[in-house]
């Protein structure tokens, strides 16, 4: 089960967005530390206390909250006994509940050493990030498919505002931030870290509306989750419309009380009063659960929007293969550019073409041979694809690739529009004594296509149709309607 998953389980369990920070911080006023004397003295007392009442703050809220995140810097300052209380602390949560480490890590040259420390040898869910050393440095932690990792993008602290704000509120660098980290990896493997600042938060949601944003716990003076009036600020601005998509803190405050269940519970169920005042307000809702709403599944939702993101679709007149004029252009041979999007495409063509019997993958040149190649090796399936043009020197071959006549293909493709180009190609493989029952492409522009490829005996298949697209970005505000209009 990968981090999205996991945690999705855990809110509908707990029936709660709020997580809890795990921290042995030598300024919390829990238990007298002065008496340690820091690192060099090995303060076998302070770990042990550190220890229980963590243990302690886990027996009392693990059925109150959906994630734990543990901050490394505080155990690092515990020295090598600190890390050891690091992994006795993730032996003690229970096994269904996500861990987020707290790592804030930005260093390039250390970041695949970092990522198999954090994800294989401590074995967390997710961790934080600070990514101004741009892709690169996020890539060797979105290779864990099952993991996820926060890029933190905006926080309260004032003085960040000269950098953050910059060059000018209206365009500020943490947005710019927001919305190239999208491009990075999909909302499955890469949320937003902000800070509680409601304006600033706002601003985030509307600019990645289905992104997962984990709230700092740095509590700026003028916002306190245990007031309900700041409460409802923080979440009118960073609940998705859905009511989700926002992990909350445990206030500090909360975590210090005697009886830290009954707060921790009341704030659970404020917040939840709220969830329910934003999901009535949303008509997109049909599925009901008790107190809490889920959207229908959009297992394609992230690519769509990701596909949208890096410019594969742009609007403006553009004369089409066909020769005909569309007020728009997809155009998918950037996604090669982009290898998490490349790779999350060539699975979802993997879905449909597990579910077919077949001998081999063809790809229909050029635009799907990427995408062929990508599938020959996921499926590890034999690929071979036919010639647009015959050399008329060297073999001369029709189609590319070994083959035995009688084998049966499965033809890919990118886009269906009128299908000249695919049906042209499966005849080319037909005249070599293949046969050719499936096509698979990536989006249907449902102009009747489907019907003249089963005309010509040929069953279509594909990811995406041009409606939902269209749907997609309009519902999350990529699009006007004037070009939603245009689909």
């Amino acid at each position: 089960m990968n981090f999205f998953d996991k945690l999705l389980a855990a809110i509908e369990h707990q029936n709660s967005l709020l997580y809890v920070a795990l921290e042995p911080d030598p300024d919390s006023h829990i238990f007298d530390t002065e008496n340690c004397g820091g690192i060099e003295s090995n303060c076998t007392d302070s770990i042990e206390q550190w220890q229980e009442w963590l243990h302690f703050v886990i027996r009392e809220t693990s059925e109150l909250v959906c994630a734990y995140k543990l901050s490394l810097g505080f155990y690092l300052t515990l020295g090598i006994p600190g890390l050891k209380l690091l992994e006795k602390t993730l032996q003690f949560i229970p096994p269904n509940i996500p861990t987020i480490l707290d790592a804030k890590h930005s260093d390039l040259n250390s970041s695949t050493v970092f990522a198999r420390f954090v994800f294989e040898d401590l074995k967390f869910d997710a961790c934080t990030l600070t990514p101004y050393a741009g892709l690169d440095q996020v890539a060797p932690f979105l290779v864990y498919p099952d993991k996820a990792v926060f890029i933190l993008c905006a926080t309260a602290n004032p003085s960040a505002s000269i950098i953050q704000e910059y060059p000018q509120p209206d365009k500020p660098l943490y947005l710019e931030l927001v919305n190239t980290s999208q491009t990075w990896g999909t909302s499955e493997q890469l949320g937003l870290e902000v800070g509680m600042v409601p304006d600033m938060l706002a601003k985030i949601r509307q600019a990645a509306p289905e992104r997962l944003i984990l709230l700092q716990g740095d509590v700026a003076e003028e916002n306190d989750l245990t007031d309900l009036d700041d409460l409802t600020q923080i979440l009118s601005a960073g609940l998705s419309l859905n009511g989700e998509g926002l992990l909350l803190p445990v206030p500090p405050q909360l975590l210090e009380q005697d009886n830290l269940k009954e707060g921790i519970k009341e704030l659970q169920e404020q917040i939840n009063q709220e969830r329910q005042r934003v999901i009535q307000g949303n008509p997109t809702c049909d599925l009901w659960l008790p107190d809490v709403c889920f959207l229908r599944h959009q297992p394609h939702r992230d690519l769509i929007l990701q596909l949208y993101d890096i410019g594969c679709i742009i609007f403006g007149d553009h004369v089409q293969a066909s020769g005909e004029t569309f007020p728009y252009y997809i155009d998918l041979r950037r996604i090669i550019s982009t290898p998490q999007i490349f790779h999350q495409i060539v699975g979802a063509y993997g879905e449909i073409l597990e579910t077919l019997t077949f001998d081999r993958i063809a790809g229909i040149p050029y635009g799907s041979l990427p995408t062929a190649t990508g599938l020959s090796l996921r499926l590890q399936r034999p690929m071979i694809f036919p010639r647009k043009e015959v050399k008329a020197y060297g073999a001369g071959r029709l189609i590319e690739g070994h083959f035995q006549p009688g084998e049966t293909i499965v033809v890919v493709d990118d886009i269906l529009i009128t299908g000249n180009s695919v049906i042209k190609g499966a005849e080319k493989l037909k005249s070599a004594g293949l046969k050719v029952e499936d096509i698979v492409v990536l989006i249907d522009h449902e102009r009747g296509v489907k019907e003249r490829l089963k005309e010509n005996h040929y069953h279509a298949h594909a990811v995406l149709t041009l409606s939902e697209i269209a749907e997609t970005l309009y519902e999350a505000n990529r699009i006007t309607e004037e070009q939603f209009n245009f689909f």
